[in-house]
């Protein structure tokens, strides 16, 4: 799990929220040019702040 990924790399982010089966909020990274998949901590604040950037631009496009 890592707590911070450079922005330019990143192609695509999904967040999975905790459900009745699985207790944890999961954030995948996924990075440009087929370098893989990264799991980011939640916790980290670099999560958090990308999350909350995310869901403003979500709300605004609406």
């Amino acid at each position: 799990m890592v707590n911070h990924v450079k922005p330019l790399l990143i192609e695509k982010l999904e967040v999975y929220t905790s459900s009745h089966s699985c207790q944890n909020m999961e954030i995948i990274v996924i990075l440009k040019n087929g370098k893989g998949k990264k799991c980011l901590n939640p916790d980290a604040p670099f999560a958090k702040k990308t999350i909350a950037k995310i869901m403003k631009n979500q709300r605004s496009v609406r």
